[in-house]
Formats: C-alpha cells, sequence, structure tokens
C-alpha cells in the first residue's frame, strides 16, 4: 500500500508515524495537493491528503478513518486506542481537539501565503480557536503523570496533539510557546521516538 501526501501535513505526519508504530510496511508518494493535485485525484477526487491506497486498489480517505482501518488491521491488543468505553470517547475528544488545532492552524497559513490582503476577522478567529485550544490541552495534559496521555502506552491522541503542535509551532510560533510547558514537554517525549524522528518534513506551505 502507499500513503499520499507530505509530511509536513499533520494528517498525513499522524497517519504515517501509525503505520510505522504498527510496523506496517508502506510507500510514501509526498504529492502536494497543489502542484500534484491531478495526481492526488486520481485516487481521491477530493484532491486531500492523506490518502492510503491499498493493495487491491481501494483508496482510503481522512486520516480518521485511515486510522480506523489500521487500529482493525493490527486487531485491538495492539491497536493505539480502546476499542469502546469511556477510554476510547476520552482518547477521541484529545484527538479531535488535536485535528481541530490542525486544521486552524493550516487555514492560518493558507490565509496568510494565499490571500493577497488578509482577512483579519478570520485571522483573529483562527487565533482565538487555536489559543483555545491550547489552553484546553494544556490544562488536562499537566494533570496527567503518565508519559503518555492514557498511560504508559502511546496512543493516536498522543501522536495527533504531537502533530498538531509541531506544525502549529513552525507555522505560527508567536501562538505555541512557553506558556504550554506541560504540551511542550509532551512533544519532546513524541518527537524523541524514533519514528516522529524518521517521518518528518520542515514546513513548505504553498506560495500564493
Amino acid at each position: 500500500m502507499f500513503l499520499i501526501g507530505q509530511y509536513d501535513s499533520p494528517f498525513v505526519r499522524r497517519t504515517a508515524i501509525a503505520l510505522r508504530l504498527y510496523g506496517l510496511p508502506f510507500e510514501h508518494k509526498p504529492w502536494s495537493t497543489f502542484g500534484d493535485a491531478e495526481k492526488v485525484a486520481a485516487y481521491n477526487p477530493v484532491r486531500r491528503v492523506p490518502t492510503l491506497v491499498l493493495d487491491d486498489g481501494e483508496a482510503l480517505i481522512e486520516s480518521s478513518a485511515i486510522l480506523d482501518y489500521l487500529d482493525e488491521l493490527v486487531g485491538p491488543d495492539k491497536a493505539m486506542i480502546a476499542r469502546s468505553g469511556a477510554e476510547r470517547r476520552k482518547h477521541l475528544r484529545i484527538t479531535a481537539l488535536a485535528t481541530g488545532l490542525a486544521d486552524k492552524a493550516v487555514s492560518l497559513v493558507y490565509e496568510r501565503v494565499l490571500r493577497k490582503e488578509q482577512l483579519k476577522l478570520w485571522v483573529e478567529r483562527c487565533e482565538a480557536q487555536i489559543a483555545g485550544v491550547l489552553a484546553v490541552l494544556e490544562q488536562e495534559r499537566a494533570a496527567v503523570p503518565t508519559p503518555y496521555w492514557l498511560g504508559n502506552r502511546i496512543g493516536h491522541a498522543d501522536v495527533a496533539v504531537a502533530c498538531a503542535l509541531r506544525f502549529t509551532g513552525e507555522a505560527h510560533p508567536h501562538l505555541f510557546d512557553a506558556r504550554y510547558p506541560a504540551l511542550e514537554a509532551h512533544a519532546t517525549c513524541c518527537e524523541a521516538l524514533p519514528p516522529f524522528q524518521e517521518i518528518v518534513q520542515p514546513l513548505a506551505p504553498p506560495s500564493g
């Protein structure tokens, strides 16, 4: 199978890191949704990444759907999220906050590089949403004594948060800074792991 998308996307990166943590072999096609849109469209008409193309040609789209498939593939004992119950809901909530953070951080990049004149109201809204999510995640992570969010074993929420933080810090350093020490520590812990060090790409935003 092969994964489409560049690793400077927090969504592509979290998918690739999960594949590596699960020990699942894959080929990487670092296609851009701007420069390689037609290549992406052959597998995903929305022209978005990540897209995971399975060996039989089936194309899975959106990181959450791809990770759901990978969890099924490796089985419940190895999956990086509980199968059901309160722990799963908590995990999904943290993941949703992280992906929401990443989405707003990406939107803010597009606003900056693709518009000749930025819409002040939209920029302020995105920055307020980012600040709100960071504050909630900081408070919750500071209250967790374990190495990872839900214990001693890394989960999808940990990966999603770390990938969102790296992107936000690179794209908007004035928004993610020393005000969030618990999140900085979490990111440092995750980024020290081999899959995070292997699967990484400096931010290269599209040009207008």
